[in-house]
């Protein structure tokens, strides 16, 4: 017993840059704060009522981001950046919120959104036993595959049955748990405040993951039932003082996802054969939408939203395999699973369970090269990165649901199970704009890259481009489908897989061609490389867990975790980054850039200068952990008041996917100080920061 505390006393030294040295690591469940690190650094004790209020405040959008409730009558708060999908989809050509901002003065004025849906997290449930107990032993990897996904299927609709709300099983620790999550569903969502974007973006593409910023990066939506505003009980309230530096903050939101637990070998693929191939993909798409936004102002406020996404992919994704292609953060995780790797070794019990891992999940990432390009164009995300288009992703999910609904529930796609059918059939149906020529240039471009990545005389390629051109081949299928149709959309849905096997629809006809590949190359995937993988990691966990117990958290999956840290500058090359800019700055800075954009802010904050108060607080960083899809999270007090909204990482920030550091990774939030002075002074908006602010 003694020698085994020696050597698990090692392995946690070697790994204290990940689990002690960092005291202010980690995206923590809401089931598993970390109670203790908050009491012994902050002695703050961490109440289950203050974890609850929080966790019922906050809300996942669909879009990918995060928000919060911050008043009893439904309204919301999230970033400009997560609402852009909203504005844009209730833009015109006329009225093009993205470039003029939208503001409802009364609720009559406020716009529903087309296909927006904003998810509460209601209750937390372990089933890793019943999920586990499926996968029977001597089971070869696609059979365990199967058998887990139809238990969780099944799972998934008891609870939705049984509850009434929207349920999810969540995937912990790469395969060490499993978490069924109950959402509270709103779908009817309507904009109710939202900025220019030359000053919720001010200083566009160069100023991204920098700073010192200066973006009011806010956007306000409201949730109704039955037609009304939507009575909540918990909301956050707005905080009178706002922080200062040093002062603690918490961030509650859905950070998408983290690849610390990752093996080297993971990595090394990620760095060598995923990242670069996502790259090439964004380049891709950037250039051929900003060639197509350049021909005039109506192609730009189309392709504002997609360009948007691509140029801020590139640039984070330029970050992550620059951390991926730092030889210092390669060599503490080697150092780090060397350690774990020994500590497994030397105990017989974890070594004859466990000792297998690593060698499982480097055969599966071998396995994973051999099909990546077939299954990334013709499978990844369910749709296919080879296929471009809002119409053919539409077509797929009509094909494929037409099979999967003649299956029992526990054997069919996750995607297509009983308890995701409602959202899957609003999403067909969304009433969202299709711009036909918008369509043609995103599919030409992705089916030329298909073509690249798979070879002309790929038996996929040449069916799908049918003797044509990519170019000819997109403008053909986008041309000829009705698919834009709402009713024929209906139609086909209702009438199942006989209207679909008779539908000759071009984009229908599409989809059926490419699905028997798609899902050959998916079964393959799902065999031979995603359940091998989970149950590798499953027992890499489960060592952990032998070793430290369950203190320690999991890797982001798009649900809600609590970040903390306090307000702190830091040193950037020898000079002291200050925690905080102010309203003032943001003039200085345009200045500076020669007011030319996107340095340039809107005519009314020129306008309205002289009624600002140029030292309010404008944006400012803390060491809280957040990653991707913590976009709009509310950033609170101890007491659980409204500080500040995240918005972005700093440069240094984009290695958090792999590795926590808080030497100069820094969330940058907009303060709400900001968010009030510019609602009153700026916009007039004095009821909508009445509301905030419970009518003071």
């Amino acid at each position: 017993m003694m020698a085994r505390q020696r050597w698990v006393l090692g392995l946690i030294v070697a790994l204290s840059a990940v689990w002690l040295s960092q005291a202010d690591e980690g995206m923590w469940l809401f089931n598993n704060p970390p109670k203790k690190q908050l009491k012994e650094k902050y002695g703050f004790d961490i109440t289950p009522q203050w974890l609850e209020h929080l966790q019922k405040s906050s809300v996942r959008l669909g879009a990918g981001g995060s928000g919060s409730f911050v008043s009893p009558d439904g309204l919301v708060m999230t970033n400009h950046h997560v609402a852009s999908d909203a504005l844009q989809k209730v833009s015109t050509a006329e009225k093009n919120y993205m470039r003029d901002g939208f503001h409802a003065r009364t609720r009559e004025e406020e716009i529903k959104c087309p296909d927006q849906e904003i998810d509460v997290l209601m209750s937390i449930e372990d089933v890793t036993e019943r999920v586990n107990a499926a996968v029977k032993p001597g089971m070869d990897p696609a059979a365990a595959q199967k058998a887990r996904q139809g238990a969780i299927n099944e799972i998934e609709k008891e609870s939705k049955e049984k509850t009434g709300l929207h349920s999810e099983v969540v995937t912990l620790y790469q395969g060490g748990q499993y978490h069924l999550y109950r959402y509270k569903r709103y779908d009817d969502v309507r904009l109710v405040f939202a900025p220019e974007t030359a000053i919720a973006f001010f200083g566009g593409d160069p100023d991204n993951f920098e700073y010192p910023r200066y973006c009011l990066d806010v956007a306000f939506f409201r949730v109704y039932e039955n037609g009304k505003p939507a009575k909540v009980d918990h909301y956050l309230r707005w905080s009178k003082d706002g922080v200062k530096e040093g002062d603690l903050t918490f961030v509650s939101g859905h950070p998408g996802r983290t690849e610390r637990l990752n093996t080297v070998a993971h990595l090394e693929f990620i760095r060598d054969v995923d990242m670069p191939t996502r790259l090439n993909v964004i380049r891709r798409r950037e250039i051929a939408l900003k060639t197509y936004s350049d021909r005039s102002l109506e192609n730009e406020r189309r392709a504002r939203d997609d360009l948007f996404s691509v140029q801020n992919s590139r640039k984070a994704r330029l970050g992550m395999l620059a951390g991926l292609q730092d030889p210092a953060i390669m060599s503490r995780k080697r150092e780090e699973e060397a350690a774990l790797r020994e500590a497994v070794a030397k105990d017989p019990e974890l070594r004859k369970n466990y000792g297998d891992a690593w060698d499982q999940i480097a055969q599966a990432l071998k396995d994973y090269r051999e099909i990546f390009l077939e299954h990334y164009v013709l499978e990844f995300g369910g749709i296919g990165t080879g296929f471009n288009s809002e119409l053919f992703a539409i077509a797929k999910r009509l094909v494929r649901l037409a099979e999967e609904k003649t299956k029992p529930n526990a054997e069919r796609l996750p995607e297509y199970s009983e308890a995701r059918l409602e959202a899957l059939r609003q999403s067909i149906l969304s009433e969202a704009p299709i711009y036909e020529d918008l369509e043609i240039v995103r599919l030409s471009d992705s089916l030329s890259m298909m073509m690249e990545f798979l070879g002309a005389d790929h038996e996929v390629v040449q069916k799908v481009l049918a003797g044509k051109s990519p170019q000819h081949r997109a403008a053909q299928l986008v041309n000829g489908t009705r698919l834009r149709d709402l009713t024929v959309r209906k139609q086909l849905l209702d009438g199942g897989l006989s209207a679909i096997e008779a539908s000759d629809d071009p984009m229908i006809v599409l989809a059926r061609t490419v699905d028997p590949a798609a899902r050959r190359v998916r079964k393959v995937y799902e065999g031979k490389v995603q359940e091998p993988l989970r149950q590798g990691y499953a027992k890499i966990s489960k060592a952990l867990f032998a070793i430290k117990g369950t203190s320690i958290y999991p890797d982001a999956t798009f649900t809600l975790r609590l970040a903390y840290g306090p307000v702190l500058g830091y040193m950037e090359n020898g000079k002291k980054i200050p925690p905080y800019t102010v309203i003032g700055g943001l003039y200085q800075h345009a200045e500076n850039h020669g007011w030319k954009e996107p340095f340039d802010p809107p005519q009314r904050w020129k306008d309205r200068k002289g009624k600002l108060d140029l030292n309010t607080p404008f944006n400012f960083v803390s060491t809280a952990d957040i990653i991707g899809g913590n976009s709009g999270s509310p950033v609170v007090n101890t007491k659980g008041e409204v500080v500040g909204l995240i918005f972005d990482g700093n440069i240094y920030s984009l290695v958090l996917n792999y590795a926590y550091t808080d030497e100069l990774a820094r969330a940058v939030s907009v303060d709400a100080r900001a968010i009030l002075e510019a609602l009153r002074k700026v916009y007039d908006a004095e009821e909508l920061a009445k509301e905030l602010t419970g009518g003071k």
